[in-house]
């Protein structure tokens, strides 16, 4: 009853707020680009200065007119999506009309050469024939675009944040970014894997901060040109990057506070949680273009200190054992970016772009992790530590295009090196009723990531081929020390070093068709993947292991155009998840030290077979997009803890759990009421299913677990209202309600939260004013419970959500 009538309040607070949660989407693209070449029919000689024109096709209307060039090239650029005629006349030649249609799946079309005939009678210019034309959907369906200035309520905030509100996107309780329930999610950033945002999977999204960004890409379904790593989806990160000619820039200044009043209260006898915790973020972007020549330098600085983690726990053994535990830890974060890049154009068809970016974040954690007994009279242990940790990102990028006499005709050449690296010190003091004792372990580990990649694209005059090949050589070796005290419950023999290599060969082709009626995409991807993961002998559990795989990864999508501005589609690919390094870590990590976590170096990749059908429908002050998606993976990776025989210890370990699915739909909204107010609305709701399955956790000593079929039907709805005052301000609410989810050894309970925001242009324009606050009403935790042989686990976190924040940006 509880829960029902939490979730009535939720359902009642969406329909006061009437709308949904994310920035409007934007076609970031500024029209398609249609080229050609004029010659003589027989002779094949160009023919220069001649008028070529082009017409709307439903009328006849005129769009514009170009002269050949000395090469009897042409170009029109900026076209809208419809049916054109382009038109050639000349004297003594026969009049050419040649129908184009301009889709928008190719941002170029090549419409190849035009053959004029010669014209022995001299005949009249004919009239130009008008035939009807359906016009296809506004937006192009690979991708959606956000634009985070617009993302009012989150403004000054990390990019994970800012993702929160993202249609399609959630965050779940371990800042981990999900697409439609999985977090098997690639983040980009510019387009490129960096060693910043994962170059496996996720990581830094809570610190990187927003101001760096200009606006966040989601691929549901990624093309073939794409790694086949991430089953999930694409996140592509585009930094901010200004093109006006002369000097130009923006600096902003964010400041705010957290943790503004406490959630729960401490467990006995710890330091007190983070309260009215500072937030700092000011950046400075500063662009110069003269000529062929740009240059952009970009720096962010994010100081803030949060309560990073806040959670209570209640653990039960079949015995009767019961354990109530707090894992709190008070985090001060420091992390500053600084960005540059030259583009610099050698002619009309070379230009060369360098970019690098270095990045340093420095953490210190102190952590309280007390543990009573059922009745909170009786302390059983009090683990104290101090986590200081430093890392280091910088990559470089370089990238070579060619462009071809005919527009959008490119080939490019580029590389990327990234390097990171994590310099990782804990120091624990353990309290125990007999006595306490002081251990501490050092980590360090180097990232090296090389990347080469070639890449061709052919416009066609219906579509475009697209062709590439890529290398990639992963290096990380990793250093574990640990200095145990007197009583001490770290296993110095799991300590050592390990050496992760990956070499990554691959090969893709895609071909894209438009048609009138039909739209479609076919694509190959074949990589070769091998993987070494060298261990140090003297491990006490794990040894060296590895895996290979050669596969083909195919995707394919269709879409019928119906009439007027809906389309109906179909997508299926096929995709991977490959393990990362810090997954099959041989070293445990003692944080928490009564649930230890420790990777696989057994762990293989998941395979992921996905498909979705969508409609989509489009009107003069909004739109529509429905979907009905459907995901099946094998070896499925996750974590699974086990207890232990005759301890009270849990292990916390990287399993492949055997075949799971979801099964759902999706609907994307969005209308302009007025030109003061437009909603935005999104809801899924998916039924995910876990088949049964039996791992064995062989650290520190194997231990069995065999878990039944289960099933749930899980979803989310977020809402958003933009409200466009009198007086200059533009207000937001965001809000966002998680349904219960399955979990492979339990279940999290619904979540909601309401965020506000506020902005105005000020100095003609130039300057803005930013007010915001996430969590308002302080209800963003989620009750989670694991059910392992022996023991369950409920446990809430109370973390910091709620943060206020004022800010000002000035262009100049």
């Amino acid at each position: 009853m509880h829960h029902a009538r939490r979730t009535l309040a939720v359902l009642l607070v969406f329909v006061t707020l009437g709308a949904v949660a994310a920035p409007n989407a934007r076609a970031q693209g500024a029209g398609v680009t249609l080229s050609g070449r004029v010659q003589d029919a027989a002779s094949r000689a160009p023919l220069p200065f001649l008028t070529v024109q082009l017409l709307t096709e439903r009328d006849s209307a005129f769009v514009g007119g170009r002269l050949t060039s000395d090469a009897g090239a042409f170009t029109f650029t900026g076209l809208a999506k419809g049916a054109y005629v382009l038109f050639v006349r000349s004297v003594g030649y026969r009049p050419l009309r040649q129908r184009v249609l301009v889709g928008e799946l190719s941002a170029f079309l090549d419409v190849g050469v035009l053959a004029l005939v010669r014209d022995t009678t001299a005949q009249a210019l004919a009239a130009v024939r008008v035939t009807g034309a359906q016009e296809g959907v506004a937006e192009t369906l690979d991708r959606k675009t956000f634009t985070v200035s617009e993302n009012v309520s989150q403004a000054g905030g990390s990019v994970l944040q800012a993702m929160s509100t993202v249609p399609g996107v959630t965050v779940g309780q371990d800042g981990k970014v999900l697409v439609r329930g999985s977090d098997k999610v690639l983040v980009l950033i510019d387009g490129k894997q960096t060693a910043l945002t994962g170059s496996g999977t996720q990581s830094g999204l809570d610190n990187l901060p927003a101001s760096a960004i200009e606006r966040i890409e989601l691929i549901n379904n990624p093309g073939a040109r794409y790694d086949a790593n991430a089953s999930a989806g694409i996140i592509n990160l585009v930094l901010k990057k200004q093109n006006q000619d002369g000097w130009s820039g923006k600096a902003g200044l964010v400041g705010g506070a957290g943790a503004l009043w406490e959630k729960r209260a401490n467990l006995p006898t710890i330091r007190p949680q983070s309260r009215n915790t500072p937030k700092f973020n000011p950046s400075l972007a500063v662009n110069h273009r003269s000529g062929a020549t740009n240059v952009y330098v970009q720096g962010d600085w994010l100081y803030a200190p949060t309560l990073n983690k806040n959670e209570f726990a209640t653990r039960t053994y079949d015995d009767g054992t019961v354990i109530v535990q707090q894992v709190k830890r008070n985090r001060r974060t420091d992390y500053a970016t600084l960005n540059a890049g030259v583009d610099h154009a050698f002619d009309d068809h070379n230009t060369l772009a360098v970019t690098g970016l270095f990045n340093r974040e420095k953490i210190l954690d102190k952590g309280d992790n007390p543990y009573f007994n059922e009745a909170i009279n009786d302390r059983l242990r009090l683990w104290q530590f101090l986590e200081d940790e430093v890392k280091y990102t910088a990559y470089g990028t370089g990238t070579f295009t060619h462009r071809f006499p005919e527009a959008g005709h490119v080939f490019t050449l580029g590389t990327t090196y990234s390097f990171h690296r994590e310099d990782e010190k804990y120091f624990f003091t353990n309290s125990l009723p007999q006595a306490t004792s002081t251990d501490a372990f050092a980590l360090i580990s180097d990232e090296h990531v090389v990347d080469l990649a070639a890449d061709y694209v052919k416009p066609l005059r219906q579509g475009r081929l697209e062709a590439g090949l890529k290398g990639r050589y992963r290096s990380i070796p990793v250093n574990m020390q640990f200095f145990p005290g007197l009583i001490s419950q770290i296993d110095s023999g799991a300590g050592g070093w390990a050496d992760y290599r990956e070499t990554i060969p691959a090969a893709y082709g895609t071909y894209v068709f438009e048609g009138d009626r039909v739209e479609l995409e076919g694509g190959l991807r074949v990589e070769g993947v091998r993987v070494d993961y060298d261990v140090n002998p003297t491990h006490n559990t794990y040894k060296s292991d590895g895996y290979t795989y050669f596969q083909p990864f195919p995707n394919v999508r269709a879409a019928w155009k119906l009439g007027g501005d809906r389309k109906l589609s179909l997508f299926v690919n096929r995709r991977v998840d490959r393990p990362n390094e810090v997954d099959i870590r041989i070293f445990p990590k003692y944080d928490e030290p009564e649930l230890i976590k420790v990777g696989n170096p057994a762990l293989q990749p998941q395979y992921a077979t996905n498909a979705e059908v969508g409609y989509k429908a489009a009107w003069a002050r909004g739109s529509v997009y429905a979907a009905a998606f459907h995901r099946i993976v094998d070896q499925t990776i996750t974590r699974i803890a086990t207890q232990v025989p005759g301890s009270v210890l849990l292990y916390n370990v990287f399993q492949n759990a055997g075949r799971s699915w979801s099964t759902g739909g999706e609907v994307t909204w969005q209308q302009t009421v007025s030109p003061r107010v437009s909603l935005n609305a999104n809801a899924s709701l998916f039924q995910r299913t876990f088949d049964a399955f039996t791992v064995v956790n062989r650290y520190p000593r194997p231990s069995t677990y065999s878990a039944p079929r289960e099933q749930l039907t899980s979803g989310n709805i977020k809402l958003n209202a933009t409200l466009r005052m009198p007086t200059g301000w533009q207000t937001q609410l965001a809000s966002t309600w998680l349904a219960p989810d399955l979990l492979p050894q339990g279940r999290i309970e619904g979540r909601y939260a309401l965020d506000i925001g506020a902005k105005r242009s000020v100095q003609q324009g130039k300057g803005e004013i930013v007010i915001n606050a996430t969590d308002v009403l302080n209800t963003n935790q989620a009750q989670r419970t694991i059910r392992g042989n022996g023991f369950r686990v409920v446990s809430t976190d109370y973390l910091e959500t709620q943060v206020v924040r004022v800010g000002y940006s000035r262009k100049f």
